[in-house]
């Protein structure tokens, strides 16, 4: 069984299919969706995208990139029941040992709590991170629904673990609590406009660890995911957002929340591709 996979993986373009993490560039899957409280599907992500991926180009013209021009590696989608612990071991198993510092893993969602087990490894790894996260959804509560691993509390989860020299942006938030909202405000990781968001990038030298939700995307782009939120921003701007990175150490990345079940056009699976291919470029052939 491939890399411990309980769906095959597809060679992703140019992709070597391997069985365990390697130092470069890598792709691996966390199909899971336990905790998604509106809309499920997102465990179907990582196979969605990998399975359109051959009907895109390889070269990306906003990056004047190939992917043919670098190893990357598909480790295919870690093995689990679709419950937490199930995942975080998996996860676990398939990183032991695992240098982060020589790694730069793209991992594909999957729910957004799946973020939480790459980026619990790129803080150890690195004392000072900046995290950017895009999203349409705070994300910062202490559990929802019974679920403390939850979608909704990714980023809470995740600044628990905070040392002095880790901080995050977040850009896009349209949909939270008041307490959410005060809570960014608070702690000014709140970007109110896509200037504010790329001027704070370029003051930053830190490495960079960045989490796309693809609810970031405005719902008539990407209705394919399991809680739209009018109101959502425009490929440009990713674009913009991705070049201001391409001259940053990006480190890590991951795409969640394509939930390809819900789009029966198949056109969210073929964007959420692209935005995938666009991220093994950044890491490829980033600074």
């Amino acid at each position: 069984m491939l890399c411990d996979t309980s769906v095959k993986a597809i060679s992703f373009f140019e992709t070597k299919l391997v069985d365990s993490i390697k130092s470069g560039v890598n792709i691996l899957g966390l199909s899971y969706d336990e905790t998604a409280c509106f809309r499920k599907g997102t465990r179907l992500g990582p196979s969605a995208i990998r399975e359109v991926s051959d009907g895109l180009e390889s070269y990306s013209s906003y990056q004047d990139l190939d992917l043919t021009d670098y190893e990357i590696n598909d480790c295919g989608d870690v093995e689990n029941d679709n419950s937490w612990p199930s995942l975080e071991a998996g996860f676990l198993k398939k990183v032991n040992g695992v240098n982060f510092k020589n790694v730069k893993l793209l991992t594909l969602g999957g729910e957004h709590s799946i973020s939480f087990l790459p980026i619990r490894e790129y803080l150890k790894a690195y004392p000072e991170l900046l995290i950017v996260h895009l999203d349409a959804h705070a994300d910062l509560r202490d559990g929802h629904e019974g679920f403390k691993y939850s979608h909704a509390s990714i980023m809470f989860r995740s600044m628990e673990l905070f040392g002095k020299g880790h901080s995050v942006l977040q850009y896009g938030i349209r949909s939270g609590t008041r307490e959410e909202f005060l809570m960014m405000k608070k702690k000014e990781t709140i970007c109110n406009s896509l200037e504010e968001l790329l001027s704070r990038i370029g003051r930053n030298n830190k490495p960079i660890y960045l989490t796309l939700d693809v609810d970031f995307f405005d719902p008539s782009i990407v209705p394919g995911t399991g809680t739209p939120e009018a109101g959502g921003e425009c490929f440009s701007s990713f674009i913009k957002i991705l070049k201001l990175l391409k001259t940053k150490n990006v480190v890590g990345a991951d795409c969640v929340e394509l939930a390809p079940n819900i789009d029966s056009t198949g056109n969210s699976s073929v964007f959420v591709s692209l935005i995938v291919r666009e991220l093994l470029l950044l890491l490829g052939g980033g600074r």
